[in-house]
């Protein structure tokens, strides 16, 4: 007999319908054709326990699967369930007559319990597209694969269960999520909030204007300063996600397996932090089985970088590219996938190895030299790509022990939506463009336009403070971020001068 039914295969954060064909005949062997790899080949071991201990028995026949298409490479063990069950239907030990509507997928363990799998998020949306009517899945899965309606969501516990539903004697409700509800009840759930922080001001203000423009930004400052509680509050001034913005970020998180159990769709925008020994391929993606990487579990949302010089230098120059075109893409010799990857930078960094240059109490005790060297561990090209340099210093006990009542992430975020909503309306003929740090060069002379007395400003300030060349569009750039919060027209001087200010790293002189 043949039995026949689907499972799928995830390439970057889109997946492909598999078709699962088990055939049992004459002779002995088992055999699973169609470009397998090692966990697949190894199936046969766990399918067979798996069976045994469910009531049915392996067939000591002929049994061939075939994964077809063949040419596309089938990775990892989620296709137990669907040739367990195909083989149980192939040797007549049970007639699972819709074995062909549904969409299965799921790693089984010898008793024949299911184990949850990565992934399913877009497995279920391409099942949709493909005019299935459903998706057996384990059980801790469903809730994620529920995010997709019209699409019958069946969790199972084990593969008897999966064998009773197909056959008709159990019934199972579908899992429906009211998805919209959820996500728009969970949209403000931020742990943490800028109403804890203390003092800080200037810091707050030049990390709104980063988030209102989608501005890259770097603290610097020494130990103990607040640069990192800073940092984790940035996702909470951001404008909420939207509904496709949260379909696109969660399918991320499942490829790559970060979503957990009981999961649904992702409400809040990601915050990433990897630590500074992380190696390239787990900051921008890859590896045999390709996987997306911290810039690509930050989309849409903040990619942190604590002390930005200890980080390799092949780290951090690999991320140049994806900084500009908002995605990354991994080639092989053999393949070839495209995770995005649109966040906002933000790093953080002491201004020298002491911690303590330009301190206003403490003395740095480096060596001649040693500021710059350490400051030259960031090139060019990757400081090229930060608008904003922001020199943090320690709060003073007075802010600290202070009972004021600091402004909350709820009214900074308001004015930030207030100025993106301005730039939505400016780039409406710019599909691509979306922020005002996405503009490029020859637009910054259009949006950007500044008055006889704004030009002379910045001539003076890039005489005197002697900024460098690439500081001239930056500042522009956030100049008109700050008259969007002001809701103003045109860029006035006062906005020139206070992004003339978030230019530090540009100072030929800063490291002395």
């Amino acid at each position: 007999m043949l039995a026949k039914t689907f499972g799928s295969a995830v390439h970057g954060v889109d997946a492909t319908i598999i078709t699962v064909e088990v055939s049992e005949g004459q002779g002995q062997h088992f055999f699973i054709v169609g470009l397998p790899d090692g966990a697949v080949k190894e199936s046969t071991h766990r399918v067979e326990s798996a069976i045994k201990q469910t009531g049915f028995f392996f067939p000591r026949t002929k049994v061939v699967v075939n994964l077809a298409p063949a040419d596309i490479r089938k990775e990892g063990s989620a296709y137990d369930l669907p040739i367990a069950l195909g083989i149980i239907h192939a040797s007549g030990q049970a007639n699972l007559k819709s074995l062909e509507d549904y969409v299965i997928m799921g790693e089984l363990a010898l008793d024949g319990a299911l184990r949850p799998i990565k992934g399913v998020l877009p497995i279920a949306i391409e099942a949709r597209k493909k005019g299935l009517k459903g998706f057996i899945l384990p059980t801790e899965n469903a809730s994620e694969a529920s995010i997709v309606n019209n699409l019958d969501i069946i969790g199972v516990n084990t593969l008897e269960e999966a064998v009773d539903f197909l056959k008709g004697t159990l019934k199972i409700e579908p899992l429906v999520t009211d998805t919209r509800d959820i996500f728009f009840s969970s949209q403000n759930d931020y742990d943490a909030d800028f109403s804890h922080v203390q003092g800080q001001e200037n810091i707050k203000r030049a990390l709104e204007i980063a988030a209102a423009g989608g501005h890259n930004a770097i603290m610097i400052g020494p130990p103990g300063a607040g640069k990192t509680m800073l940092a984790k509050r940035i996702p909470s001034i951001l404008p909420p996600l939207s509904l496709q913005e949260a379909l696109e970020t969660t399918k991320i998180h499942s490829v790559a397996g970060k979503l957990g159990t009981k999961a649904s769709l992702i409400s809040t925008r990601p915050y990433r932090s990897p630590h500074h020994t992380i190696s390239d391929a787990a900051l921008v993606g890859g590896g045999g089985n390709p996987q997306p990487g911290e810039i690509s579990l930050a989309h849409n949302g903040v990619l942190f970088l604590d002390e930005l010089p200890e980080f390799k230098r092949s780290a951090l120059e690999v991320m140049r590219q994806p900084l500009e075109e908002r995605k990354v893409s991994i080639s092989r010799a053999r393949w070839a996938v495209e995770f995005p990857s649109s966040f906002m930078l933000i790093a953080s960094m002491n201004p020298c190895p002491c911690g303590y240059y330009n301190h206003p109490e403490k003395e740095c005790v480096c060596g001649p030299g040693v500021v710059q060297k350490y400051l030259n561990k960031i090139s060019g090209p990757l400081l090229d790509r930060i608008d904003l340099h922001v020199e943090v210093t320690p709060v003073k006990f007075e802010q600290l022990s202070s009972n004021r009542k600091s402004e909350s992430s709820a009214a900074i975020r308001e004015r930030v939506i207030k100025a993106r909503e301005i730039q939505t309306i400016r780039f409406k003929d710019h599909p691509a463009i979306y922020s005002n740090a996405m503009m490029p060069s020859q637009m910054v002379k259009e949006v950007c336009e500044i008055s006889t007395a704004g030009v002379a400003l910045l001539k003076r300030a890039m005489e005197r403070l002697q900024l460098s060349a690439r500081a001239y569009d930056r500042i522009l750039r956030v100049a008109r971020t700050i008259s969007d919060l002001a809701g103003t027209e045109d860029i006035r001087t006062e906005h020139l001068a206070e992004a003339i200010q978030y230019r530090s790293l540009d100072r030929e002189n800063w490291a002395g």
